[in-house]
């Protein structure tokens, strides 16, 4: 599972540089973060149902940051 926690923090640590070339500094900073923790994590050497618990934490915080983000922050309209 450690070794899926690296995969995880390699995959955002390419979106961090795709946001950055974006010149979306904000998210780009967001992705660098969870890079940080996926590659922490990784490395501690937990059992399989502690990386588990992780990864559902991890997407229990996505979903409700997403869905107050969608609901709050983000204005629905059409073209700019």
């Amino acid at each position: 599972m450690d070794r899926m926690f690296r995969v995880l923090a390699f995959w955002t640590g390419i979106f961090t540089v795709m946001f950055y070339v974006g010149e979306m500094v904000n998210v780009a900073l967001l992705f660098l973060v969870q890079t940080a923790f996926f590659l922490a994590v990784s490395y501690l050497k937990l059992s399989e149902r502690m990386y588990m618990y992780l990864f559902g934490a991890y997407c229990t915080i996505f979903l409700v940051g997403f869905t107050w983000y969608s609901e709050f922050i983000l204005v629905p309209g059409f073209g700019h």
